[in-house]
């Protein structure tokens, strides 16, 4: 078995995947099953009361050394062997068991009145090949979080209906719809509800999408369907984003994304910096930026170095893009190439494109980039190397000094015309004379 820690954060999810399943017209994606424990003590009393939806997203490897995504979803039936009651000295337990050889379980301590989380352990069974299909690694992959949660009173219960997320390694978790206490005295549900950030009147409110971040379309009888989405009214603002390796960067990335999406009416989504992460992998060979969008959508790019060419450089390889359900974390799309070879320079520089650029992901999915610099090996002193510029830029360039070079010769030319104008007419004055 192996087993993964990394950490995580409670993410609360936004609107705008909620809209772009409505627009595809993918009811089916809110269907999930809810998970009712009741832990009983050996006096046969509640002592751990929880009921929850959860479901998982899962990235795995191939046999042909590609990555796809799982979704693992809860059946109607689980079982919750090995669940403990807990008490101010040992800590409570809440484990179920489903599928071929998942599992799930979270641990929760008291300290002075109040209990909380502590870890998440998730492990899923990569034999199930219903979920996990061709997979190159067969066995069970355990994955340790640390919660997040707040501290509850005891004697409260906890609830929170908002979707949240963590996120580890190459596994999301999502929860919904939760109502769970720990620690339950004399067997009786507290009535007290301790409800989380996302449920409270003071939480942020719900910001419907404008035009600058979603735009739609829509046809009519007597003409044709338009071959591409409009644009929204701003382009996407620029995003700072790095890696660390130990204490040192290890990649660096600034651009701003935008995502043209065909299936059934176009959708422009624009990604907000500010509520994006990044995460990912540095090497000698090969780097991956992940990039999480609240947890609505995810973009991966892999960048390799030519290793077979005389003189080394580096060279976008593959992007990644999953959009998921705000409400359960099912997906709605997953897109993939893995066949780019664009953004190149020679290993030690950057790479930069300040014009608009399009990655064409399939045939429903279209990435475009602003604004892009970006190196993924070989960073100094958290700075960017020298810039090898694309060729709409190198263009730019060279075209302003020759446009400033023919103002020049222009002007010259009309002051030699002036100039001989002039002595024209003075010869001619002094001839008259």
């Amino acid at each position: 078995m192996e087993t993964r820690r990394g950490p995580a954060a409670l993410l609360p999810l936004p609107p705008l995947l909620l809209l772009l399943l409505l627009l595809l017209g993918a009811s089916d994606f809110f269907q999930s099953y809810a998970v009712e424990v009741d832990v009983k003590d050996a006096s046969n009393v509640t002592c751990l009361y929880a009921q929850w939806m959860m479901k998982f997203l899962i990235k795995y490897e191939t046999n042909s050394s590609d990555y796809k995504n799982a979704s693992l979803d809860l059946p109607s039936t689980v079982t919750h062997d090995g669940s403990v009651c807990g008490n101010d000295t040992q800590a409570a337990l809440l484990a179920v068991q489903f599928g071929d050889g998942h599992s799930w379980s979270v641990n929760f301590t008291e300290t002075n009145e109040t209990y909380q989380a502590d870890f998440i352990t998730f492990t899923y069974n990569t034999n199930d090949a219903a979920v996990f299909p061709d997979a190159k690694r067969k066995g069970p992959v355990t994955v340790v979080v640390k919660d997040s949660m707040h501290p509850v009173q005891i004697n409260n219960v906890f609830v929170c209906h908002h979707t949240t997320s963590f996120e580890a390694e190459n596994v999301t978790q999502f929860f919904w719809n939760i109502t769970m206490q720990p620690f339950v005295q004399n067997g009786t549900i507290g009535k007290t509800e301790t409800r989380c950030h996302a449920d409270t009147p003071t939480a942020a409110p719900t910001v419907v999408p404008t035009a600058a971040n979603v735009t739609t379309t829509s046809t009519t009888t007597s003409s044709p369907a338009p071959t591409a989405a409009p644009k929204p009214v701003e382009n996407p603002v620029t995003g700072n984003y790095s890696l660390q390796s130990g204490n040192k960067t290890c990649l660096l990335a600034t651009v701003g994304l935008q995502l043209n999406v065909s299936q059934d009416k176009p959708l422009l989504i624009n990604i907000n910096p500010k509520t994006t992460s990044a995460d990912g992998t540095c090497g000698n060979t090969s780097a991956t930026l992940k990039l999480n969008d609240g947890n609505s959508t995810l973009i991966d790019f892999t960048f390799i170095v030519n290793a077979s060419a005389s003189v080394r450089k580096f060279y976008l390889k593959e992007v990644n893009v999953t959009l998921l359900n705000h409400l359960n974390g099912s997906v709605i799309l997953n897109a993939d190439n893995n066949n780019f070879s664009k953004w190149d320079a020679f290993l030690g520089n950057s790479y930069m494109c300040r014009k608009e650029q399009t990655l064409q992901i399939n045939e429903d999915l279209q990435v475009h980039t602003f604004n892009l610099w970006v190196q993924p090996f070989l960073v100094k002193e958290n700075k960017f190397a020298i810039a090898e510029e694309c060729l709409a830029d190198s263009d730019l360039n060279f075209l302003i000094p020759i446009v400033v070079g023919m103002a020049l010769g222009f002007l010259i030319i009309l002051v030699f015309i002036s100039y001989i104008i002039g002595r024209r007419k003075s010869r001619t004055g002094y001839q008259s004379v």
